[in-house]
């Protein structure tokens, strides 16, 4: 760890730029974390979309200022809503909104904005913030990106977590180690999540999430419903998480089950304090699934067109369940892919049973 003085003069001010989705938000966050151990005395700000901040601050909590339990990471959260913007471009509103942020960031004068999405618009906005130096990778996600880097990094691993890292390593020019993140805790939310499951009688129980980013990744959601059924014989109740337009996919679930799990559509603050209670968590490459191995929850996660040895759970208890049919791509088919469905009801039973006797025995929560 570079020593304080040293860390003081070089890295006083320094701006993230991620600005979605919420699993790749959650694979930025442990190399933050490390340059938040390493630098504690350095001004972190994060130039995020709207809809996941609270991944950084809880809802209704301050924005800026001396970081608490609300917003234990960063001291300043910069938010955009570039959906939002795109709709309409041309008006005197987004004008005004789009000012308000730029004025923001720029006032903020960082020395070091670092870009840990790898796309042209990304790098766009972290050379604009007016940072004296803008890091990024040399092989971005979109290969022009990188001509707006002052500093380009040959990101090392396999998995993303360990890409984004040693990208940080770069910039701080030390080893780091990888953290255990710090995530918004908001009284409010825990204290309703609380109340909720009190009520529902629901001491002992899973998430499932049937819901992903495109078809081809998404395991049918009956499968779910099934998976429920067979839990509950053990005494273990399911919640299922789901977003907006996943209303049908939880019908579907729900009527499977035959009423063993309970649908459930809560706010990312909501879902943080809900999935710090599961015990254990069961769905596909998804932002919840990367949220609750980031709160080293036992995961199972099922997995077809995307690599888990790049986007699978990481440092946190698992089983990353994949036919060997299945080939990477990133297409966005509708229809779940043909080696997902290889993925059966009982490989995913069988493997939440193990890591749920693995806790036992270990005596985790």
């Amino acid at each position: 760890m570079i020593a304080e003085s040293e860390a003081d003069r070089r890295f006083q001010r320094i701006l993230i730029v991620r600005l979605g989705a919420m699993g790749d938000v959650i694979h930025t966050l442990p190399a933050v974390q490390a340059l938040r151990d390493a630098f504690p005395r350095a001004m972190i700000g994060w130039l995020i979309e709207e809809r996941w901040a609270e991944l950084l601050c809880a809802s209704g909590a301050p924005r800026r200022g001396p970081r608490s339990r609300q917003r234990p990471l960063v001291d300043w959260v910069h938010t955009v809503d570039l959906r939002g913007w795109k709709k309409s471009l041309f008006t005197l509103t987004t004008a005004q909104q789009v000012a308000r942020v730029w004025n923001d960031v720029r006032s903020a004068r960082y020395d070091i904005a670092v870009d840990l999405q790898g796309a042209i618009r990304s790098a766009l906005l972290a050379r604009w913030s007016g940072a004296r130096a803008v890091w990024g990778a040399a092989e971005s996600w979109e290969t022009p990106a990188s001509l707006w880097y002052t500093r380009s990094v040959v990101a090392q691993g396999k998995h993303v977590i360990e890409r984004n890292l040693s990208i940080a390593e770069a910039v701080a020019q030390t080893k780091l180690t990888t953290p255990v993140v710090q995530f918004p805790r908001d009284h409010t939310a825990e204290a309703h999540t609380a109340q909720m499951l009190a009520e529902a009688g629901m001491c002992d129980f899973v998430v499932l999430n049937p819901g992903a980013g495109w078809g081809a990744k998404r395991w049918p959601a009956e499968r779910y419903g099934m998976v429920a059924k067979s839990l509950a014989t053990e005494g273990l109740r399911s919640i299922i998480n789901f977003g907006p337009g996943e209303e049908d996919l939880v019908r579907v679930a729900q009527s499977a089950s035959a009423g063993m799990a309970v649908p459930l559509n809560s706010s990312l603050t909501e879902l943080i304090a809900l999935i710090r209670r599961a015990k254990l968590f069961i769905g596909g490459d998804t932002g919840p699934l990367h949220l609750a191995a980031a709160l080293r929850k036992p995961v199972v996660a099922i997995f077809g067109p995307t690599d888990p040895a790049r986007n699978g759970p990481f440092g946190t208890r698992s089983v990353a369940l994949r036919n060997p049919a299945s080939r990477t791509t990133h297409a966005r088919h509708r229809q779940p892919e043909e080696g997902l469905l290889a993925v059966t009801v009982e490989h995913v039973v069988s493997s939440a049973r193990q890591l749920l006797r693995d806790s036992t025995e270990k005596g985790h929560g």
